[in-house]
């Protein structure tokens, strides 16, 4: 088994793969079947200890044996927290933790100006995305804390993308830095109208997020694809909240998972 950890500025999100192959029977790529999914808030503070305890409890109690787990994969936006991390695995499971970074083997052309710049998440998802959907343009949108858009092209350069700060960061800031505006639920409006201060704010993000999801996938696709329509892909926690929207051609929620998962197969190949 493998255990594949996503450290975001929230949440770490976690999932266990029981097949260690990503090919189907025809020798093509297929998304890996997660066995156990789950979440941890994201604590600059968290020990060692800490880390281990937890993920060793929560395989228990999902009736996975810790000691079936042969290998641990590692994307993290932050680095604070990686040295205990690391710990973790090497005290409670005996593994040295395949780390999604710079220099890893992903098959990517980056095309960042500075390429150590780009979020594991980001290219997680870019790996997971050109592998399960060759030969295509696309435009990735990861809905976490932050929203994230990322461009590749159907060679495989990852042309770079954009950040935009997410749906709760929106909303957060709204109630911290106005007087009377109050926390909402996100979710997904009625209206645009709204007809109450409620109302009104989840219109706001939710229809000023899907204008800005609209907006950069039409400049992607005249400024990098030729005017070719992009296959877009959305991820990440809020992604399922646009859908029947049309924004995205698949919402694939775990694709940050499957993207570490194919990087530790990649890299077994060196």
């Amino acid at each position: 088994m493998i255990l594949l950890l996503d450290v975001g500025n929230s949440q770490m999100f976690g999932g266990v793969i029981k097949s260690e192959t990503p090919f189907n029977a025809k020798g093509e790529i297929k998304p890996p079947d997660i066995a156990l999914r789950f979440r941890k808030q994201t604590q600059w503070s968290t020990t060692s200890d800490e880390f281990g305890l937890f993920l060793m409890s929560v395989l228990k109690e999902n009736g996975v044996d810790p000691s079936e787990i042969k290998k641990i994969g590692i994307c993290s936006v932050v680095p604070g927290v990686m040295h205990s991390l690391k710990g973790a695995c090497q005290d409670y499971f005996n593994i040295n933790p395949f780390i999604l970074q710079v220099g890893v083997k992903t098959g990517l052309k980056i095309k960042y100006r500075n390429p150590i710049e780009v979020g594991a998440d980001r290219i997680a998802n870019a790996v997971a995305a050109t592998l399960m959907y060759p030969n295509k343009d696309l435009v990735i949108v990861d809905l976490g804390t932050a929203t994230t858009f990322c461009a590749v092209n159907n060679e495989k350069e990852y042309l770079g993308g954009a950040i935009v700060p997410g749906l709760r960061i929106s909303m957060e800031a709204l109630e911290s830095r106005t007087a009377k505006l109050p926390t909402v639920e996100i979710v997904m409006p009625e209206m645009a109208c709204g007809r109450s201060t409620v109302e009104s704010i989840q219109a706001g993000l939710y229809y000023g997020h899907l204008g800005t999801m609209r907006e950069l996938i039409k400049h992607y696709k005249k400024d990098l694809f030729a005017g070719r329509e992009p296959f877009v892909v959305g991820t990440g926690g809020f992604s399922r909240l646009f859908h029947g929207t049309g924004i995205f051609d698949l919402e694939v929620p775990d694709l940050v998972l499957y993207g570490i998962f194919y990087a530790i197969k990649l890299g077994e190949t060196v």
